[in-house]
């Protein structure tokens, strides 16, 4: 590990990617079916330091998919990262100029991503098999753009292929200017406990910013995690299902209280119903109630969180989260009453 990395730095301070800065050291995980927009927006109104657009395929952006464009949407938040997939450079590199030409300030190639579906179409973490493949996509969405072009890969694809070291260098001397690592291989998906101190061999190996990612949970851990890996900033994900604030709370900035809880999922409820239009947010919504309920509200009886989260009436459920989340163990529903 390098000398100048022994000493972690404070996560509230500011770090740059390329020319980039960014307010703090805690950095939202994109995730697919998460990290949407809404959620985004108050990850980092509450402190995060630097947000993560949901995994964007790159070939659906190209011919216009809907869902694509949806992803992509910064909506204001500064800076604007958006995360690409695919496996073919033509695609990336078109979708990276798309990107650029909506707002995105850093461009991340996804080389990390273990879902079944991903890996099934060679992508995400699957191009870790194949470096070669793997550089020639990021020399081309690199030559693409004019914004700084980022990295976030897994530690390899099994244990017998812990190749991160080598590809992170590699990406870096094609003009890459972060590595983002999950001190994973693929094969783990998420279990076990991810390696913090696999990851310094990265550290080791470029000069560039380094991210570490992988069950951080608490301020201790985001400390630990950089002791360990000497890296630049931390990367939080399935922490803050439930409570987008975390991240925010990690730096230092004040979550809310208690009393506070209702009123902001139903803001959030809102605002997913907003952006996805009421019919598809109804649906969408919710994984996030059932995470917001299982942190805030355990004791909820099974009656209750089920209505919550199989009705298609989006005034009753909101009605019923505040209820939920304010201490009532059943809530009473407009279907009884009716």
């Amino acid at each position: 590990m390098k000398d100048n990395q022994l000493v972690p730095v404070a996560l509230h301070t500011p770090f740059s990617i390329g020319s980039v800065p960014v307010r703090n050291r805690i950095v939202l995980a994109p995730m697919s079916g998460v990290t949407d927009l809404p959620f985004r927006q108050l990850a980092f109104r509450f402190g995060a330091g630097l947000v993560v657009t949901e995994m964007v395929a790159s070939r659906e952006l190209v011919f216009n998919a809907a869902e694509s464009w949806s992803r992509l949407k910064g909506a204001g938040l500064n800076p604007h990262m958006v995360q690409l997939a695919g496996r073919e450079a033509r695609w990336l590199a078109e979708a990276a100029v798309i990107a650029e030409a909506n707002g995105a300030d850093i461009i991340d190639i996804n080389m990390g991503c273990p879902a079944k579906k991903v890996i099934g179409g060679y992508a995400g973490s699957a191009l870790m098999r194949e470096p070669d493949h793997a550089l020639s996509l990021i020399e081309a969405t690199v030559k693409a753009v004019k914004i700084p072009v980022t990295v976030k890969m897994r530690l390899g694809w099994d244990e017998t292929s812990i190749n991160a070291p080598e590809i992170a260098a590699r990406a870096e001397a094609a003009g890459v200017q972060l590595i983002t690592v999950h001190g994973r291989t693929r094969m783990q998906f998420y279990e076990g406990k991810a390696d913090w101190d696999a990851i310094a061999a990265v550290r080791d190996a470029i000069r560039i910013p380094l991210i570490a990612n992988g069950d951080v949970e608490t301020v201790e851990d985001a400390h630990e995690i950089l002791r360990r890996s000497g890296a630049d900033a931390v990367m939080v994900g399935r922490s803050c299902q439930g409570r987008p604030w975390h991240a925010g709370v990690l730096v230092g900035h004040a979550g809310p209280q208690a009393s506070e809880i209702p009123g902001l999922v139903v803001e959030h409820y809102q605002m997913m119903l907003e952006h996805y239009g009421a019919d598809v947010g109804v649906r969408h919504a919710r994984k996030h109630l059932g995470w917001y309920l299982d942190r805030h509200s355990p004791d909820l009886t099974p009656q209750a969180k089920a209505a919550i989260m199989t009705s298609k009436d989006s005034d009753f459920v909101a009605d019923a989260m505040q209820q939920a989340l304010s201490g009532s163990r059943d809530v009473t529903t407009r279907q009884e009453a009716a």
